[in-house]
């Protein structure tokens, strides 16, 4: 009976649920449905929220940042244009001072050279000339250089009283004016202007040049500078200059009417090594010429380096020869003659330091020819010990003092020793002990007159740059 009982209630029971299980479907899809519909609702107003929210810098910057980037953006724009309108896009200002002391004991000076004259076309009284131990040191210089958007390059250099433009001008101060514009190519550009001369391994500006004085090449048998047009190459490892010029002179003198080619290659080796070679060839000014004529001139010379860690090896042989500059004519006719000259210096470095560098320099020009004579030497030079013996009174003037030995010129040697420290990145302190000797009584000793083989000279600078 019991049993009856139950499958008559569970049968009722799965009789009632399938209807009910049909009105559960239905309701739970429309269930979903408003679900969703909700959900839509919520997103459309999530996102309605977020758009009326500020909005935040990049990188999660507050917007107090993001407004300071955008007043700083905007600024430096607005700088941009005014460096711009003002022409000092691509332009960099750089210079130097060294005032330099200077103790040469045959000539009896001692003292600070600072901007003097090196001229002296009117006399003493402006100048006295260029000499080894009156050069380019001693200088205050400033140097202007642009470079434009399409790669011309603008430079100007100012060196008042110490540039080159005040040895071979005498007043004027500009140093170098020159132009560079490419010709379809970075590589590949037209030179123009006036530029100091590129000869040798020593430079010319105390800040690339290790000691105070420069080697006797330098001073005696290389140009002073160009004036005129020409070209430079860059190919790979090679560098190539050359110019038609006048040498020496910024406007030629009436009836000189011959250009002079000069030119430069350059060969890096590697990162460590490298040599070069550099000429002349054309007419230049001879001051033994009494009518100011031209006269041919032929200059030559090689230079190489050799540069690692704390060691520098630097080197240059030279050559030159000019048409009717020597020092003595001949001593029956009176006829100028033919000068020349061979020239060998030789330089090593060593850093102790990386601030301590010590340097070691010899030099020695072979000039007996005709009496002597280098490029602008013409003349006996008691000072810079150009000439023959300065005892037997040669005067190229009067015939009748040129005894044969007249027609011997000294050969000339230096030697130097000097100090450099590093004081800070833009300060040097330079120190310089040198020995100058000839092989003829030439170094006038100003104190009686009288002429020796030898002269000391011992100079300290103060570099500073920026």
């Amino acid at each position: 009976m019991k049993t009856m009982v139950r499958l008559t209630c569970l049968a009722a029971a799965l009789v009632g649920a399938f209807p009910a299980a049909a009105q559960s479907n239905a309701d739970v899809l429309n269930e979903l449905k408003a679900l969703r519909d909700r959900v839509s609702e919520l997103e459309k107003k999530l996102q309605a929220a977020e758009a009326a929210k500020p909005k935040e810098g990049q990188w999660g910057m507050t917007p107090e940042q993001a407004r300071e980037l955008n007043r700083v953006t905007v600024k430096a724009e607005a700088l941009e244009d005014s460096r711009d309108a003002l022409g000092f896009k691509g332009l960099k200002i750089s210079g130097y001072m060294d005032p330099t002391f200077i103790y040469n004991r045959n000539q009896n000076t001692s003292g600070f050279q600072f901007l003097n004259k090196v001229d002296s076309s009117n006399g003493f009284s402006a100048g006295d000339g260029y000499n080894y131990d009156n050069s380019y040191f001693g200088a205050a210089v400033i140097d202007f250089t642009k470079e434009t958007d399409s790669g011309v390059r603008w430079r100007l250099t100012l060196a008042p009283n110490r540039g080159v433009g005040a040895v071979f001008d005498g007043t004027s101060p500009v140093h170098e004016a020159s132009v560079s514009i490419p010709l379809g190519s970075l590589q590949r550009r037209l030179i123009v202007g006036q530029l100091p001369d590129w000869s040798g391994y020593e430079y010319l500006q105390p800040t690339l040049n290790k000691l105070i004085t420069h080697n006797l090449l330098f001073d005696f048998t290389l140009p002073t500078a160009y004036t005129g047009l020409g070209f430079e190459i860059t190919e790979g490892k090679w560098i190539v200059k050359s110019m038609l010029n006048n040498m020496n002179a910024s406007r030629k003198a009436s009836g000189n009417t011959t250009p002079a080619l000069a030119y430069r290659v350059d060969y890096s080796r590697g990162e460590f090594q490298g040599f070069g070679f550099a000429g002349v060839h054309g007419k230049a000014a001879n001051f033994a010429d009494p009518d100011g004529r031209d006269s041919r001139l032929d200059l030559f010379e090689f230079d190489a380096y050799f540069i690692r860690g704390d060691v520098t090896v630097q080197g240059q042989l030279s050559y030159g020869q000019q048409k009717r500059a020597a020092i003595t004519p001949d001593a029956t006719t009176g006829a100028l003659r033919d000068s020349s000259w061979t020239g060998l210096s030789v330089l090593g470095a060593y850093k102790f330091t990386p601030r301590f560098e010590g340097v070691a320099r010899l030099d020695h020009i072979r000039n007996r020819k005709n009496g002597g004579g280098l490029l602008g030497y013409t003349f006996s030079d008691s000072r810079n010990g150009i000439g023959p013996d300065g005892n037997l009174g040669c005067d190229p003037a009067d015939l009748l003092t040129l005894v044969p030995e007249c027609s011997r010129g000294a050969n000339r040697s230096a030697l130097s020793f000097g100090l450099s420290y590093l004081f800070d990145s833009s300060t040097t302190f330079k120190a310089e002990y040198r020995i100058d000797r000839a092989d003829a009584p030439v170094f006038e000793v100003v104190k009686d007159g009288t002429f020796k083989k030898t002269n000391q000279l011992f100079g300290a600078s103060v570099l500073v740059s920026f």
